[in-house]
């Protein structure tokens, strides 16, 4: 855990702007003492999120945040949801986007969160990720994705049953300080 917290501290420490209020010795604390926090982050980290800290409007307060160029390999293949996946005719893959997130304790970003990240950063020029969907496009078979492309931001739909090896999902974890 501590080459984890010494990845995370320098991480922290190249990218002030993502979080200019908040000490490190504040977040290290609370993973010190935040167990299942600290394992939510190590298996954020570990499916390739590259996650920092990070303070914004868009979210209630301070949450570790997925800022990978392109979405996490270790979260990509996914159905929407498990009922997406259950119904499935063929080749049904493993998990589900919302099942994996709930395993791991972390929330899948939305389309105002992933649209508002876009306006500073570029991610998933290469590859899309699944976004949390609203339960009348869900309850109608789709679900929503983003990219961006042609240095703009998309949002598109697919089945939710659907699944790409170049689709994940983007996530976070709020951090109680």
């Amino acid at each position: 855990m501590e080459d984890l917290i010494l990845k995370l501290k320098e991480r922290f420490e190249k990218n002030k702007d993502r979080h200019p209020n908040i000490k490190w010795d504040d977040i290290q604390n609370k993973l010190e003492i935040d167990k299942k926090l600290l394992k939510t982050v190590r298996d954020i980290e570990g499916t390739g999120g590259e996650i920092d800290v990070f303070e914004s409007k868009i979210f209630d307060g301070p949450v570790f945040l997925d800022f990978a160029s392109e979405s996490p390999k270790g979260r990509r293949s996914l159905c929407y949801d498990k009922e997406a996946r259950i119904n499935r005719k063929k080749n049904a893959p493993e998990s589900s986007v919302i099942e994996e997130a709930s395993k791991m304790g972390i929330k899948v970003l939305n389309e105002d969160q992933y649209y508002a990240l876009q306006e500073n950063w570029d991610f998933d020029l290469k590859s899309s990720s699944w976004i949390l969907t609203d339960k009348g496009i869900r309850d109608l078979g789709g679900a929503l994705f983003c990219q961006k492309r042609y240095k703009r931001t998309f949002t598109s739909h697919n089945g939710a049953d659907s699944y790409y090896s170049s689709r994940g999902f983007r996530a976070y974890v709020e951090i109680d300080l």
